[in-house]
């Protein structure tokens, strides 16, 4: 086969292929962000980057008012300093991580003095889920509940 056959064949392979990934990723939505409205933006980015351990990234609007994190692969956090209004959050809205250790994840959270328990609140308890998973919550400074569990 000469070198122009081979070409047009990889050509042909790359197009085929690209078109069977955008064939199946099709229209479906995918998770882009999640926004959360922070009172004072110093205190929320210190929460995530230290209790969290959150990776920030890059923000398009070069403002003081925005920070971004990385919480996965394509999937961002935003946290926005705006007049947010004052309301108790229901733990059944909820952002949720996992770690590898959820027992070493709780001395971190006691290092920073974190409050954190089950489901029905009972302080430094965690949560069995049907399934085997055990998990926490907790809030973030403007009270948005957070989990935190030990699912691979």
């Amino acid at each position: 086969m000469n070198k122009i056959n081979t070409l047009k064949l990889f050509v042909l392979f790359i197009t085929l292929t690209l078109s069977g990934i955008c064939y199946a990723q099709g229209n479906k939505p995918t998770l882009n962000h999640v926004a959360v409205c922070a009172h004072d933006l110093k205190k929320s980015v210190d929460f995530y980057s230290d209790v969290l351990e959150l990776t920030k990234i890059a923000n398009p609007f070069h403002d003081t008012v925005h920070q971004w994190f990385s919480i996965g692969p394509g999937t961002q956090l935003h946290v926005i300093q705006a007049d947010c209004p004052t309301v108790a959050h229901d733990i059944n809205n909820h952002l949720c991580f996992s770690v590898a250790s959820l027992e070493d994840f709780m001395k971190h959270l006691d290092k920073f003095n974190i409050k954190y328990g089950n489901w029905a609140g009972d302080y430094k308890k965690t949560q069995l889920r049907a399934d085997g998973v055990t998990q926490i919550y907790f809030q973030d400074p403007d009270g948005y509940w957070i989990e935190v569990n030990n699912a691979k």
